[in-house]
């Protein structure tokens, strides 16, 4: 019997997971414990060694702001690595009429997600990866670990609403994060901190 552990590292893209949930109307699913969702996953000589959290800074809406402050935080107390990326504002003109608004796009998730994956496998700190996201902009990365490092594993777990065909394809396993899942691993409604500071879930997620 082979009892080699099975070091498991995953990468989560937040605003994918995020817009995933609330686009499939789990708006009581934001409050998510992800250690406590993968480990459910997991088989019996697997271990989680490492969550990877890639998300960037709200920038536009202090209330936002709020929300997702409280909540890498309360995903920090299981010892989850935040890796930033950029909130961009960008202004658009109505061709008819002439008014500016502004929408904000996050940007270099993907980028930032391809490179840990790459040199954490050339580094050879996991046997498997687990990729939260159905950007099909990660397909090109997710080839090229599995080309060049063929032991090694990455599988995909599309949050809702967001299966990707093309990515998918490229995986080696992909399974949809389903609504029992996702409401069975929510934190407490507090969370405390290493210094004793009480982390309360935003009431707009109950």
């Amino acid at each position: 019997m082979d009892t080699k552990i099975n070091r498991v590292i995953v990468y989560i893209d937040g605003f994918n997971l995020y817009f995933g949930m609330k686009d499939a109307g789990f708006n009581h699913c934001k409050w998510l414990d992800i250690n406590k969702l993968i480990n459910t996953y997991l088989t019996a000589n697997q271990q989680l060694v490492a969550v990877k959290y890639f998300t960037s800074r709200v920038t536009n809406n202090p209330q936002k702001q709020r929300r997702q402050t409280i909540y890498i935080e309360a995903l920090e107390t299981t010892g989850a690595k935040m890796v930033y990326g950029l909130y961009k504002a960008k202004n658009i003109e109505c061709e008819n009429c002439g008014h500016l608004w502004s929408i904000s796009n996050e940007k270099m998730t993907d980028v930032n997600i391809a490179t840990h994956l790459i040199i954490d496998a050339f580094q050879d700190k996991y046997d498997t990866a687990i990729l939260v996201s159905g950007d099909s902009d990660l397909v090109p990365p997710i080839k090229a670990v599995h080309e060049n490092f063929p032991k090694k594993a990455i599988s995909v777990f599309f949050p809702p609403s967001r299966h990707n065909n093309s990515v998918a394809a490229v995986a080696k396993g992909s399974q949809i994060i389903g609504r029992k899942k996702l409401t069975d691993c929510q934190f407490p409604d507090e969370v405390k901190k290493r210094d004793g500071y009480i982390l309360r879930k935003p009431s707009e997620w109950s």
